[in-house]
């Protein structure tokens, strides 16, 4: 896998991402999806986890709606809503970045719209916002506890390369 091929898969819309090494690229399977990667699983996890990057031509809704909606996609392990997500906000190559991180488990819609959930426990979702002059970017990193955590540098690295066409 090239870095080159990956890039110029997510310059679509005006903007370009690195993905680190070790990430493998899948083709997207919907056009609300620009980009899809696996990421391998921890020692122990018994899957890999998933980082998907979303733009849906300058439109997705708000910032702090999306990061709701994500931390509403995670309970406690008890079934209560999750109280304590991690948010920060920050500037990324010229770029306005918001990031969420919480863990629980994941019971997210099986599909969009559909009644299935999910029930996930001991995952962690790493999410976040990038909005360039083009509408907002979305990237969404689930999988279990142990992948995602490994993988915090990476996902870092990944929204740290985030960059808009000139």
């Amino acid at each position: 896998m090239s870095v080159l091929s990956i890039t110029m898969a997510l310059l679509a819309a005006g903007l370009s991402f690195t993905a680190p090494d070790g990430w493998r690229q899948a083709p997207a399977s919907s056009s609300m999806r620009v980009a899809e990667f696996t990421l391998p699983r921890a020692a122990g996890d018994a899957e890999d986890a998933q980082l998907i990057v979303y733009y849906f031509g300058g439109s997705g809704g708000s910032v702090d709606a999306n990061i709701t909606r994500w931390i509403a996609q995670m309970q406690q392990p008890d079934g209560k809503p999750i109280v304590d997500a991690k948010r920060v906000s920050r500037t990324v190559n010229g770029l306005s970045v918001t990031l969420v991180d919480v863990a629980g488990t994941y019971v997210a819609e099986t599909a969009p719209g559909a009644s299935a959930r999910h029930n996930k426990p001991h995952f962690r979702l790493r999410a976040g916002v990038v909005d360039t002059p083009n509408g907002p970017y979305f990237i969404k990193l689930t999988g279990p506890q142990a992948t995602v955590t490994a993988q915090k540098d990476a996902f870092v690295k990944f929204v740290e390369s985030a960059k808009a066409d000139k």
